[in-house]
């Protein structure tokens, strides 16, 4: 299914020309099975987490429809809409439509909270083709009348399940209640509880479905360790790993905001380049913060669940769950961040003796016992699972199989399908 390559697909020559300038020859799982079916016009139901280039399945679609027309945008009415739960993924979105589309006459503008709204309501008043937009922000500029639906073409929910987590189910229904009739529509999730369901039911005929990369497929690319501490013991623990001569960058989770900024703070003061992202921080801050990441002027970025949902960034090798989340389901998505496209990654999780329930829930979702550091065993259940399974042993707990550039085992390179390049921020569009 995935033998094909960009250049047997029809898409217009502006598309190749600017996959052939990224190097992007091979398209990965998801792009080979959904892009044919969306180039005919099929309604899509994707099963996908972020990392797996779905994000290039849909916008090189998009892309081709309306560059293929090259009709002129008409002021506050998009031809295409792709909603996503937060700031950071719509950002990335937009970026990647910048990125293919860099060769088509076509507008690309994002719209979100946390910023003044002066800009994106310029941009939509000169009119743009394609809008990326959460939900809050995209209602209160439907209701200010500076953004009307009718004229609407292609509408994507993209990470529908995280929506329905952060409570937008009741913005979605007012959005999808202003859509045309006839339209293309794309749905995905990472995961599909009976709301998810639901609402693609309302919102899809005729589906295409396809499922790529499953929670434990995602989970099997990624060597995982455990580490039993003391809650006191986790800070110098931690200062530890990240000063390891193999670390080139990594995102340390905390389960609150107040919890991130103290432990970038500490980390600051003990010689680790790191810094805090989470919701309480301006939009402008957040951005910085990613870019230093992205340029490695940071080795080491705290996040939140929320904040790090969606994030892409190449070269991150390492995880760390400095605090376990409170839903299972969340580990998986943290430690997604990491081991993506084939690619190795490492993930080290530091549990104290209050998590110990969110781990047995975490074992029982992937289906395996996390393997234990030998230097720091479970004293409450002896020595039996010390090095077990995949990651044991005595070797450096924050080395991936391969090497840092994060190469298959072997040397083999990563894939080459596109997921999320970088570029032209959203401001360099209007």
């Amino acid at each position: 299914m995935n033998s094909i390559l960009f250049a047997d697909l029809p898409l217009l020559p502006e598309l190749h020309q600017a996959l052939a300038k990224l190097e992007y020859s091979t398209p990965t799982p998801i792009q080979a099975q959904t892009i044919p079916h969306l180039l005919d016009g099929r309604d899509l139901l994707g099963c996908a987490q972020t990392g797996t280039g779905k994000t290039a399945a849909f916008a090189l679609p998009i892309l081709n429809r309306l560059g293929s027309d090259n009709r002129r945008a008409v002021p506050n009415s998009p031809r295409a809409l792709i909603l996503a739960p937060t700031r950071e993924l719509a950002s990335q979105i937009g970026d990647s439509f910048l990125e293919y589309g860099q060769f088509l006459k076509l507008r690309t503008t994002c719209v979100f909270g946390g910023v003044g709204q002066g800009r994106q309501v310029q941009s939509m008043n000169r009119g743009v083709h394609i809008l990326v937009a959460t939900p809050g922000r995209l209602l209160d500029l439907m209701n200010q009348g500076h953004i009307r639906l009718d004229r609407l073409e292609v509408f994507v929910l993209d990470e529908a399940d995280r929506m329905l987590d952060m409570g937008f189910l009741p913005d979605l229904k007012r959005i999808v209640s202003k859509l045309p009739t006839e339209r293309h529509s794309l749905f995905f999730s990472a995961t599909l509880p009976r709301a998810a369901s639901d609402l693609a039911a309302n919102l899809l005929n005729d589906p295409i479905r396809v499922e790529v990369a499953p929670q434990s497929t995602t989970v099997e690319l990624i060597e995982q360790q455990v580490m039993f501490v003391s809650n006191g013991e986790k800070g110098p623990v931690l200062e530890r790993l990240l000063q390891s001569p193999e670390v080139g960058k990594a995102i340390v989770f905390t389960r609150t905001k107040r919890g991130a900024d103290r432990l970038a703070s500490q980390l600051c003061a003990n010689g680790v380049k790191a810094d805090a992202i989470h919701g309480n921080k301006s939009q402008n801050a957040r951005t910085r913060t990613l870019d230093m990441f992205r340029s490695s002027r940071l080795n080491v970025l705290v996040a939140t669940d929320l904040a790090a949902r969606g994030l892409d960034v190449d070269g991150l090798t390492h995880v760390v769950n400095y605090d376990l989340p409170v839903e299972a389901e969340s580990y998986v998505h943290r430690i997604g961040r990491t081991g993506r496209a084939g690619a190795s990654g490492m993930a080290v999780t530091l549990c104290d003796s209050t998590e110990r329930g969110q781990l047995r829930a975490i074992e029982r979702l992937i289906r395996q016992n996390l393997p234990v550091h030998p230097e720091y065993p479970d004293l409450n259940r002896g020595s039996g699972r010390s090095g077990e399974g995949k990651g044991g042993g005595g070797r450096n707990p924050f080395r991936p199989r391969g090497d840092a550039r994060g190469r298959r085992p072997g040397g083999a390179p990563p894939a080459r399908g596109p997921r999320s390049p970088r570029g032209r921020r959203m401001a360099r569009q209007a």
